[in-house]
C-alpha cells in the first residue's frame, strides 16, 4: 500500500487512511467483492496503529464502501452503480471525501423487518388519506411527538411534553438548529468525535474546542480548562473511540454544566441497541438542574433512508426556540412522521430493538 499519513496534519490519522482507501475502492483499485488487506498489514505497511486501522474500516463500514466479516476481513461492497446515475468522477471525489451521498448500505439480519414496515406504510396510507398531503407543523406532527413521548416515558424514564420535541431529518440537521440557538457561544466537543459535529458547529460560525478523550471519557482536566458554554458529548458510545462514560464522568459533566450555567447536548446514538439488559440512565433524566438537550435518531433502528431525528429541549428554553427558530418547517415528510407513530404505537419498533439486543447477546 502506497500510503503516506502525515502526522504532522490537523486530521486524524485514520480519517487520512479512511479517505486514501476510499478513493481506492472508488476508483475501482479495490473492485467489487475483493478483499482488503488485513488490519495487521495495513498497519505495517502504512506505518500505523491496528487501532487506527480499525477506525478507518468503520467509516468504510458506515458510509457502505465495505463490509468486515468477522474472522474473515472486510470485502468490498461498493459498486458504482449504486450511486444516484451512476459514479462519476465528481461522485468519486465525494465519496473519498467521506459523504459518499446515496450509496446503498449493505443489508444485515439486524436491519428492522420490511414486511413489518410495509404492512405499516399501508396502514397509514388507509387510515390517514389525503391527510399525508397536509403540511406538517414546523415542530413535526403531534402524533409522531406524543408517541415519542410515550416511548421514551416507559423506555427511559424521561417524562416530557410534546412542546419540547422538535423533530427533522437526522442528527445532522438538528446539529444545525443547536448551533443557530448557540450563536456566538463556544461549544466544547469529545476528540476524537463524529467529524460532522465539528462541521457543522463552524460551518455555522461556532467556535470549536476538542476535548482529549480517556477511557472513561473527556480528560477532567481538559473539561475544566475549556471555557465553552455549551459541551456536546456521546456518553453511551462515543465515535469513534467507542468509550462509553461512566456513572461519574456523567456527574461530572452535568455538574460542569450547572457550575458555569451552561448547556449540555447529549448525542444518545447507539444507545438503544446496546447489549445490556439495563437500558443506560440518560443525563437528560438525571438531574432536573441542568440543562440537556436530547438528541435521537431513527435512522441507525430503522433504516438509513429513514432520515428522521429528533431533540428535547428542557421546557424553560421552548420559548426562546420558538422565537429564534420555530419559523423553520419541518423537514420530514408528513407520511414517515406517521409510520413512525404508528410503529411506536403498535409496539413494533420496541420488539424490533428487543429483538436486536437479544441477538447482540447471543453473539
Amino acid at each position: 500500500m502506497n500510503f503516506r499519513i502525515d502526522n504532522g496534519s490537523d486530521v486524524p490519522a485514520y480519517i487520512q487512511l479512511y479517505r486514501k482507501l476510499a478513493a481506492d475502492i472508488a476508483a475501482g483499485i479495490y473492485p467489487y467483492g475483493s478483499k482488503l488487506p488485513s488490519k495487521r498489514v495495513m498497519a505495517s505497511e502504512v506505518g500505523v496503529s491496528v487501532i487506527t486501522v480499525d477506525h478507518a474500516l468503520v467509516l468504510l463500514n458506515e458510509e457502505g464502501f465495505v463490509q468486515s466479516r468477522e474472522r474473515s476481513g472486510a470485502f468490498v461492497i461498493y459498486k458504482g452503480e449504486d450511486f444516484l446515475g451512476g459514479a462519476s468522477s465528481s461522485d468519486e471525489n465525494e465519496a473519498a471525501s467521506g459523504i459518499a451521498a446515496g450509496s446503498l448500505q449493505p443489508v444485515s439480519g439486524d436491519e428492522f423487518p420490511f414486511s413489518v414496515l410495509a404492512k405499516t406504510m399501508r396502514k397509514v396510507l388507509l387510515d390517514y388519506g389525503e391527510r399525508i398531503l397536509i403540511k406538517s407543523p414546523n415542530q413535526g406532527c403531534v402524533e409522531l411527538r406524543n408517541e415519542i413521548c410515550r416511548y421514551l416515558a416507559r423506555s427511559r424514564g424521561i417524562n416530557v411534553d410534546p412542546t419540547q420535541i422538535v423533530v427533522g431529518s437526522g442528527a445532522e440537521y438538528l446539529y444545525g438548529l443547536i448551533a443557530q440557538m448557540l450563536s456566538g457561544k463556544t461549544v466544547a466537543i469529545e476528540d476524537p468525535s463524529y467529524e460532522k459535529i465539528k462541521s457543522v458547529y463552524t460551518a455555522m460560525g461556532l467556535k470549536v474546542d476538542s476535548l482529549k478523550m480517556t477511557a472513561d471519557g473527556i480528560s477532567t482536566a481538559a473539561l475544566e480548562k475549556t471555557s465553552a458554554f455549551a459541551l456536546h458529548v456521546t456518553p453511551f458510545n462515543s465515535f469513534p473511540s467507542g468509550v462509553t462514560a461512566g456513572i461519574s464522568k456523567k456527574l461530572e459533566y452535568l455538574r460542569w454544566a450547572k457550575k458555569r450555567g451552561g448547556i449540555i447536548i447529549e448525542d444518545n446514538y447507539d444507545s438503544e441497541l446496546t447489549v445490556s439488559r439495563k437500558l443506560e440512565e440518560p443525563l437528560f433524566s438525571m438531574d432536573k438542574d441542568a440543562d440537556v438537550i436530547y438528541i435521537n435518531t431513527f435512522s441507525g433502528t430503522l433504516a438509513p433512508s429513514m432520515r428522521t431525528g429528533y431533540m428535547i429541549i428542557p421546557a424553560h428554553m421552548t420559548a426562546e426556540f420558538k422565537e429564534k427558530l420555530g419559523f423553520y418547517s419541518c423537514t420530514v415528510p408528513v407520511f414517515d412522521q406517521y409510520v413512525i407513530a404508528e410503529l411506536l404505537k403498535s409496539g413494533d419498533f420496541e420488539r424490533h430493538i428487543n429483538r436486536v439486543r437479544r441477538k447482540k447477546r447471543g453473539r
